[in-house]
């Protein structure tokens, strides 16, 4: 028989400090910046040993930060804040990842829960293993892929990721107090956002750095384009206060160097980051067709805690009045796209936030130089119906038609439903602006020559609109963007 190697026990950690104890921000990401270091810098150093063939000496482990607050009496906070603080006596803690990405945002709420109650902060390691792949440099996620066939399995020498304890229990309102009574913090723990962060990097082929505080998703190349156009023209206007643009393959253009790499494969997502130096800049996300690619798209953007999403896209006009261009500013859903009736039932209404309707609106008046009654000849405000099937016309008509009819739905997609629900989930402020480009219930359905002139006429407008109104909500105060209307009378501190 083959010699089977042992499985070693032997347990390796890195000399961290002891827990402290803070009233001060930024000397509390500074702690929780040096426990991830140490932890990080710990397994990058013991995986370069092995790679280079030193023989493990056991199983390597290194632990996340975390952030602890704990509170004694019911603080009275001011009630227009839907977030900065907790709801009730007791012990509540996160773990923490990335502290260099999440720095400002971390400063951000530990200086609300600080205001807010009034005692320290306490930063410490957690008891939660960082998985080895979630560590590693760039240069040594190269290096794992040519480990030696005949050497022992990575997972017998360092933790790797562990899909039993990376959920959504928290976001969907079913995490229960640990043994110790002790309650999340944050909507997301740290494995669940490292897993998000890198499938991030794999489907829109940039690194999560790139990502702005305002998202914008399509479902069509055509934007993407008339994006990279905006954008090189934005990075070169002093007065915009936009500092860089990065395309696919983290290529970076800037006003000395107005050039992106377009020779990169494209990734499945594309996704381009106009980007500001606070980070208020805009995403564009090309999720393709369909509301799995939608849920996929926003389950992983969600752990980079945006200030809100657009859904941009092309929509099935549903009444006779509507013209081909006409614009729909979604008010209320009609979920038929089926991926998250597990995490969000049906039954859960999804509400149209004032914020980004009001932005949106605006933004279509701005740019076709319409108002009020006039408004109306190119836009309509109603119910989106969101299905799974892009073929439904091919289906009996009379049950879907009589759906649509009832739900005084006025426009069709795959994707907007989603994303706004996920919205919801996620606690992020989103909007859906959609543009009319058939009618198949009268007989206009999207042919090749009408769909070529309608993109050429009608996308550079659309996309401008969206970029108006996020430029607005970039000017807003968080506390009034971020609606009490997403957060329940159980909620995380965390934004």
């Amino acid at each position: 028989m083959p010699h089977k190697t042992p499985i070693l026990t032997n347990l390796i950690i890195p000399e961290t400090p002891k827990a402290e104890t803070f009233t001060s921000a930024r000397e509390a990401v500074a702690a929780i910046e040096r426990l991830y270091t140490i932890a990080t810098d710990f397994l990058c150093a013991q995986f370069a040993e092995y790679h280079a063939g030193t023989p493990p000496k056991g199983h390597y482990r290194a632990y996340y930060p975390q952030l602890s607050i704990t509170t004694s009496t019911y603080t009275q906070v001011d009630s227009r804040l839907s977030f900065g603080h907790v709801g009730e006596p007791g012990t509540y803690t996160t773990t923490l990842t990335r502290p260099k990405l999440f720095g400002n945002y971390l400063r951000q709420q530990i200086e609300l829960l600080l205001e807010n109650h009034g005692v320290p902060v306490t930063v410490s390691v957690s008891e939660v293993p960082i998985p080895l792949h979630f560590a590693l440099t760039e240069e040594l996620r190269l290096a794992e892929g040519q480990i030696r066939a005949d050497a022992r399995p990575l997972r017998d020498i360092f933790d790797v990721p562990d899909l039993r304890t990376t959920n959504d229990d928290i976001a969907n309102g079913d995490a229960e107090p640990d043994a110790d009574g002790i309650r999340p913090l944050a909507t997301f723990t740290a494995q669940r956002i490292d897993y998000s962060l890198a499938r991030l990097a794999h489907y829109t082929a940039t690194e999560p750095e790139h990502f702005q505080n305002h998202i914008l998703f399509t479902n069509y190349g055509f934007y993407m384009d008339e994006f990279v156009t905006y954008g090189m023209q934005a990075i070169q206007d002093p007065d915009s206060g936009y500092t860089e643009f990065v395309a696919s393959g983290n290529s970076i253009a800037t006003a000395e160097n107005p050039h992106v790499d377009s020779a990169f494969r494209q990734p499945q997502m594309p996704t381009y980051h106009l980007k500001r130096e606070d980070g208020s800049g805009i995403t564009l996300v090309n999720i393709g067709v369909g509301p799995s690619n939608a849920k996929t798209a926003t389950d992983h953007i969600a752990v980079l805690r945006p200030h809100a999403w657009v859904m941009l896209g092309h929509c099935a006009g549903l009444r006779n009045s509507q013209s081909l261009g006409d614009y729909v500013l979604a008010h209320a859903y009609v979920r038929e796209d089926s991926v998250l009736d597990n995490d969000l039932p049906l039954w859960v209404p999804v509400p149209a936030l004032a914020e980004i309707q009001i932005a949106l609106e605006q933004a279509v008046a701005d740019v076709t130089e319409l108002e009020g009654y006039a408004l109306k000849r190119v836009m309509r405000t109603g119910t989106v119906a969101s299905v799974d099937n892009r073929n439904w016309e091919l289906r009996e008509q009379s049950g879907p038609v009589q759906r649509l009819s009832q739900s005084r739905a006025i426009a069709l997609d795959m994707e907007s439903a989603t994303i706004a629900a996920n919205g919801f989930r996620f606690r992020v402020p989103y909007g859906t602006l959609l543009c009319v480009s058939d009618k198949p219930l009268h007989g206009e359905l999207k042919l090749p020559g009408m769909a070529s002139e309608f993109y050429r006429t009608q996308v550079t407008r659309h996309l401008l609109i969206g970029i108006r109104a996020m430029e607005s909500l970039r000017d807003m105060p968080l506390e009034r963007l971020h609606s009490r209307k997403l957060r329940s009378f159980d909620e995380t501190a965390f934004l």
